[in-house]
This record gives structure tokens, sequence and C-alpha cells, in this order.
């Protein structure tokens, strides 16, 4: 069989291939926010002086790293509607998925690079009068960004490529799309070539999002 990269513009193969890719990246920012949420929560959470508060951080971090997303994902969307009756849509699942398993990463980030700030900095902002947590927002956090970014753009380009697992759950994304037109025509290497196309764009710009980002913080910090 001779590659036919044409198959791509065949019907409605590209439409359903850019409906599927529009289903990633809004899932995929769902999910980002969601992971950035939790990724501030956990990593705060992590360097709490309270054994409780950083107890159940500490579990947290090591279930989702210590768990495959795609195990993650399954119990979420068939274990909680037959074990617990507790029926979340495909969407919802996937999100929740895929931006508490994030998060669970982005915290380490958080982490370290709140813990990468001199320590002079929390006591300069107590010696003006600020609180703890004042301090960490006004002062700590603002230093701690820009070296969060570099690790921060790597994670979610991983958190792009993960939701591609969200095909498993019957999630309508770019893979699944895929899936269903290689299924009618098996022309997989020029579909799933497409696909690659079409996440490497995406990472891509990420990728220099973050880096725009990153030289916009260094000029602006000096």
């Amino acid at each position: 069989m001779q590659l036919n990269f044409l198959v791509l513009f065949e019907g409605n193969n590209m439409s359903f291939l850019v409906r599927g890719l529009w289903v990633t990246i809004s899932m995929t920012f769902l999910a980002l926010i969601l992971s950035s949420a939790i990724g501030l929560i956990i990593g705060l959470g992590r360097m709490s002086k309270n054994k409780v508060v950083s107890g159940v951080c500490s579990a947290y971090l090591a279930w989702f790293r210590g768990t495959p997303l795609l195990v993650q994902l399954m119990i979420l969307y068939y274990g909680l509607a037959i074990g617990m009756q507790i029926d979340l849509s495909a969407s919802m699942a996937g999100v929740l998925g895929l931006g508490m398993y994030s998060g669970s990463y982005v915290s380490e980030i958080v982490r370290g690079a709140i813990q990468s700030i001199d320590r002079g900095q929390m006591e300069a902002g107590r010696s003006l009068g600020m609180s703890h947590w004042q301090t960490m927002f006004k002062v700590i956090l603002p230093q701690a960004v820009r070296r969060m970014l570099p690790p921060l753009g790597n994670e979610f380009i991983a958190l792009t490529k993960n939701s591609s697992l969200l095909s498993v759950i019957t999630v309508s994304e770019l893979m699944r799309e895929a899936n269903l037109i290689v299924s009618s025509n098996f022309r997989y290497f020029e579909i799933y070539i497409g696909v690659a196309v079409m996440y490497f764009i995406v990472n891509s710009s990420i990728s220099q999002g973050i880096n725009f980002l990153e030289r916009k913080l260094n000029v602006e910090g000096r």
C-alpha cells in the first residue's frame, strides 16, 4: 500500500481531527488551571509546620505520583460509577484525572522554587510587619514564579501529551477521533503522522509561550 497523506483531507477526516484537537486543547487548559491550583495548595501544604496538613499533602503526592494516570482515569470514570454510584461524565472525569495527576508534579515544582528563595526574604518581610502568608504571596511567590516557568512548561507539555489517554474513557479528543478514522480506512501511518504533527504544533506553541514569559519576566525583573 502506497503512502497517501491526502487521506487526511478525504471526506470529513480533517474536520474530525480538528474537532478532536479542540477538545484536547480545551480539556488540557481546564486541567492546567486545576493542576496549578492543586500544585500551589499541596506545595505550600508540604512546607507547613502542621504535621496533619503536611502529612495529608504528602499522602496525596505519594498516591498520585505512585499510580499510573490511566488507572486513575479508569477509577474516576468506571470505578466511581460502579462502586460508589458517582456517575461522572467522561469530560469531567478526564479534567479531574489530568488535573489531580499533574497537580502532584506541579506541587513539587512550587515547593522547590519557593525553597530556592533565600530565607532572608521571609525575614525581611516579617520585619516590615507583614504576616507569614502576606510575605509568601507578596514577596516570595513573585520571585519563585520566574524559577517555576521552565519546569512548569515541561509539565504542561507532558499534560497535553497525557491527554491522549482520555480516549480510553470515551472522551472525543484528538486520539479517539484518529482511532475512529483509522478503524474505517486502515491508513494508520498517514493518520497518526497527522495527529503527531498536531500535537507537535500545540506543544511547540506552549514552549514558545513559556520562553516569551521567561524573557518578559527577566527583563521586568532587572
